[in-house]
């Protein structure tokens, strides 16, 4: 969103607020400029130490892309919040990330002058579960970075041999997480596998997050040590063509702010068994398949039907190509540079 505001607007200064310790400077253009903080991120004290570091800046605006703002750190404040799925399901979380992100929520967004929000199903929690005006709130869905498309059989290939991956596999991207429904993928590939012995190994791609230890007790519970491959260091560069290499994505999750794993998926040509819940809908639309999380019979029959279907699996490749082509940051950005200047106006 950055390198797009940085097209969009060069008359406006902007300061990208960044860690000492960040090795990656993100200022793209003249008009960026890296100011440097001690603070650290999801520190109990970041409100307060973070509102004196910026004072020396006199900002017009801060922009919050995770949604903890400061007590004052400019006379307007934007933030942005993805989910809450903290709220809907806090047995998904550890007790100090339930304690951070609970006992601010309520604060932060009566704090805000704007809220942006990556989904329509996260306005709607926000307005139901938090009481916030529809009007303090604008639904900015996410683009896609333009690497994830359909590369060559030879890079493709390339990357295959790199990784170690076999031929065909199934493909699920992310935190290894609770609300990510691993366990119930799983379930569902125990499932498949009974139903069709030939069915191609499942690839977990994704570092650990929290409470990630059952994942590998019930790979092992389901006798699939053999037919489930977990990669954790996948590089951003090799990620594109992972997508690529895989006949299908399934994305189970419970809750999602927006799902962009299968949009990245889409974007590459791979077909996608997705969730039927919070944002993933107005992700996916009709050009995946859209199941229960909670039925473990019908992701197992989902994926089984892309996999042996090949009019089926040319059909969500073309719709999610199409589908794909809609998600751009350069329109991100146009809705976040309207929302900056509205509140400066």
């Amino acid at each position: 969103m950055i390198h797009e505001l940085a097209a969009l607007d060069r008359a406006t200064g902007y300061a990208v607020i960044q860690s000492r310790r960040a090795a990656e400077t993100l200022a793209p253009g003249p008009s960026f400029r890296r100011v440097n903080v001690l603070t650290p991120s999801h520190h109990r004290l970041e409100r307060w130490s973070l509102s004196a570091e910026l004072a020396r800046l006199r900002l017009d605006l801060l922009h919050s892309p995770d949604f903890i703002p400061p007590q004052r750190g400019a006379r307007r404040h934007v933030i942005t919040v993805h989910d809450l799925h903290f709220l809907h399901y806090p047995q998904f979380m550890t007790a100090d990330s339930r304690r951070y992100y609970n006992d601010q929520i309520a604060w932060a967004v009566r704090h805000a002058d704007h809220i942006l929000v990556d989904s329509q199903a996260t306005r709607d929690d926000l307005g139901n579960l938090l009481k916030v005006p529809a009007a303090k709130m604008t639904v900015h869905m996410l683009g896609v970075n333009r690497a994830f498309r359909p590369l060559p059989p030879a890079e493709i290939s390339a990357c295959r041999a790199r990784l170690d991956l076999p031929a065909c596999y199934i493909l699920f991207v992310g935190t290894l997480e609770p609300r990510k429904n691993i366990p119930g993928l799983l379930d569902a590939y125990h499932h498949l596998r009974a139903s069709l012995p030939d069915a191609p190994p499942l690839v977990l791609v994704g570092r650990r997050g929290w409470l990630y230890n059952d994942i590998f007790r019930q790979v092992e519970a389901l006798r699939l040590a053999e037919h489930v491959r977990w990669l954790e260091g996948v590089s951003s560069d090799d990620l594109p063509a992972v997508y690529n290499g895989a006949a299908v994505l399934a994305l189970p999750s419970h809750y999602e702010g927006f799902g962009l794993t299968a949009l990245e998926a889409m974007a590459c040509g791979t077909p996608v068994v997705a969730s039927d819940r919070s944002s993933v809908p107005e992700v996916v639309g009709e050009a995946g398949l859209l199941v229960d999380p909670d039925d473990v019979d019908a992701i197992a029959d989902a994926i089984r039907r892309v996999l042996t279907d090949e009019a089926l699996r040319a059909d969500l490749r073309a719709a999610g190509l199409d589908r794909a082509a809609g998600f751009t940051w350069q329109r991100t950005a146009e809705t976040v540079l309207s929302v900056y200047r509205a509140l400066l106006t």
